[in-house]
């Protein structure tokens, strides 16, 4: 069974994080990104970024995985940030 930390492993592999926290049961997944990678990019296509780097990963181990893609700037000035 795919864990957390296992989600965040396969994500930092392809994607340049500054911030990274997966939450999950082992099934559904909530997943924190935040990339400069995202500049300029539209919520869809910072999605689509991410479900790149998953792969088929998305098929095969992750049945569901809620993200909130954030760049760093985003990041420093939203108000209620998780803990991790």
């Amino acid at each position: 069974m795919v864990q957390p930390s296992d989600i965040e492993n396969y994500i930092r592999q392809g994607l340049d994080c500054s911030h990274l926290h997966v939450e999950g049961d082992g099934h559904h997944f909530e997943a924190v990104i935040v990339s400069s990678s995202f500049e300029g990019l539209r919520l869809v296509a910072r999605h689509q970024k991410v479900y790149g780097v998953l792969g088929d990963r998305m098929r095969q181990e992750i049945h569901a995985l809620s993200m909130k893609t954030l760049t760093p700037q985003e990041w420093s000035t939203q108000s209620s940030r998780p803990l991790s």
